[in-house]
């Protein structure tokens, strides 16, 4: 096999190795792994491979026993000391990748953190290494998700609602954020097996005021608007907490902000699933002293640290 491939010379002015390079892509491997067949190929690469459909090894043809790809740390560490030496042409040495989250490791921890058995504290190691993984890469959130961790930390929030576990709850939101729910994850969201789920979401502390914070002051992002609306329009399904809802600034908040929504948006706002704002509670504050608003010129600086 030659020491070097004839191609076009880089930009940089410098030739990479043969062996450098990733039989598919042609380019220097970031990441190298191996295949059942012993050949090595850069990881995105022969893992688009194998996505596509493909079942042999793109080099030698053979049928690929496996798909378990095998970090060549050695090859890795040669392409980072060429990078190295060569780093006077321009070449940017190759940061150490980090591996991907083991399936078994993943279902390990999902199991940890599900279990009402373990004591809290590592459960919520197991939620904070998960986040780690989640955080890092789209095949780790890939693995994570496969192994049904939408469902599981779904059923975590909602069996910790009533209890002091508050940090789990937040640390699996975290992780739930980083993953869109399908129809049939919403429906478990939506089914309720025991007592409603709109009461228990509601009487977790500040929940409203919260969402009424988001409806006050203008945000960068038109869309947190739109979902802070529809949350409100939900909670107030349950005729108790309308009240509540007025009392936290509901009222005030949406005249104010009718202009900014869309017109299916602008259509729930008044009503809330009941038309809580003629009652007396909400004509009152609509009637009442209005809040000062700072104009776009005004520091409101201090408003906004006094309303958190």
């Amino acid at each position: 096999m030659p020491a070097s491939l004839e191609l076009e010379p880089l930009d940089v002015g410098v030739q990479i190795p043969y062996h450098f390079r990733c039989p598919i892509s042609l380019e220097l491997m970031r990441d190298p792994v191996t295949v059942s067949t012993g050949q090595t190929y850069d990881r995105i690469s022969i893992e688009s491979w194998v996505a596509t459909g493909n079942t042999t090894c793109p080099v030698t043809r053979a049928q690929l026993n496996d798909f378990t790809l095998i970090p060549n740390h050695t090859l890795r560490r040669l392409i980072q000391e060429w990078c190295v030496a060569n780093r006077s042409f321009g070449v940017e040495r190759i940061p150490t990748p980090k591996q991907p989250a083991d399936p078994a490791m993943v279902r390990s921890l999902l199991s940890q953190a599900s279990s009402e058995s373990t004591p809290s504290h590592s459960r919520l190691t197991a939620l904070r290494r998960l986040r780690g993984l989640a955080r890092d890469s789209d095949k780790n959130r890939s693995v994570i998700s496969a192994n049904n961790a939408r469902e599981i930390l779904l059923s975590i929030v909602f069996a910790n609602m009533d209890s002091d576990s508050s940090e789990l709850n937040h640390v699996a939101l975290a992780i739930l954020s980083m993953f869109p729910l399908s129809e049939s994850e919403c429906a478990i969201v939506a089914s309720d097996p025991g007592p409603s789920r709109l009461p228990r979401v509601s009487s977790i502390p500040f929940f409203n005021r919260r969402i009424i914070g988001i409806l006050n002051f203008p945000l960068a992002y038109p869309r947190a608007l739109k979902v802070g609306i529809k949350a409100l329009f939900t909670l107030c399904l349950v005729k108790q907490h309308r009240h509540k809802a007025i009392a936290a600034g509901a009222a005030e908040a949406l005249i104010d902000r009718l202009p900014d929504f869309e017109k299916c948006d602008a259509e729930r706002a008044p009503c809330h699933g009941g038309t809580p704002l003629p009652d007396s509670v909400g004509l009152h504050s609509v009637r009442g002293p209005r809040a000062h608003r700072p104009s776009p010129g005004e520091d409101n600086s201090e408003d906004l640290g006094s309303s958190y």
